[in-house]
């Protein structure tokens, strides 16, 4: 059964994801990890948000609890109103696919297949028909600038080429939200401004909720909201 909720936070409507005292371990008895220590807040549709933080602090291990790429030890996520641990493996799975895009520090790409098919992959995992894959990357990578790079093989491009195709993959589907995890930490001060600038004019022009995780303060800076961690709970968000 699904369970929906009614939000603590605004109109619930506006809220695309909210979390309720969530806790993540690690091991069991002595040696158990406490990485989240009762975290509580929600995302209103097409704010962006920066989870920043020390290494260790746990912004990571929150982004893939929000992302529902992991679960919580114990409290409740809840994505569009539905209580996340209601659902099926693949209910869960399609509701992934279809609310979020995923843009992360490693490209994670298939460096010997075509730009174009890296892009397509969400929709060939969700089924979609092979002229409507096509049509909506192709789509994608003009949104990037990458219209001329459809059949270079990935392992040709430059870093900053491979984070624009990364961020095509991300935006296929229209996902309601954009997570970005140190989208830049693997780019130079140039190609960082442009990914930067490509993100936040895809947050505005699109209405794309964006979330981006980074110890990067200028990126930070950037973002209408900070959560800011430390040692597993959240000391500032605003």
């Amino acid at each position: 059964m699904v369970t929906t909720h009614n939000t603590k936070r605004g109109n619930l409507a506006d809220i695309v994801i909210e979390t309720d005292n969530l806790v993540k371990a690690y091991g069991k008895g002595e040696s158990e990890f406490l990485a989240l220590k009762g975290v509580t807040f929600s995302i209103e549709k097409g704010e962006s948000v920066a989870i920043i933080g020390k290494s260790g602090s746990g912004k990571s291990t929150l982004m893939h609890l929000l992302a529902s790429l992991d679960k919580p030890t114990k409290g409740d996520l809840y994505i569009g109103g539905v209580q996340t641990a209601s659902l099926r493996n693949k209910e869960l799975n399609a509701l992934r696919n279809k609310t979020f895009g995923f843009v992360f520090q490693q490209f994670f790409m298939n460096a010997n297949d075509s730009v174009l098919h890296n892009v397509m992959l969400p929709e060939k995992i969700g089924w979609y028909k092979h002229n409507k894959q096509r049509e909506d990357a192709v789509k994608a990578l003009e949104s990037v600038g990458l219209q001329d790079k459809f059949k270079n093989k990935a392992r040709n491009l430059s870093g900053g080429e491979k984070q624009r195709v990364c961020i095509a993959r991300a935006i296929i589907n229209n996902p309601d939200v954009l997570f970005a995890d140190e989208p830049t930490g693997n780019l130079d001060s140039e190609n960082s401004e442009m990914i930067e600038d490509l993100l936040f004019g895809l947050h505005k022009n699109l209405g794309i909720t964006l979330i981006v995780v980074t110890h990067d303060p200028e990126l930070a800076a950037k973002c209408s909201r900070r959560i800011v961690l430390k040692d597993g709970r959240i000391v500032n968000n605003e």
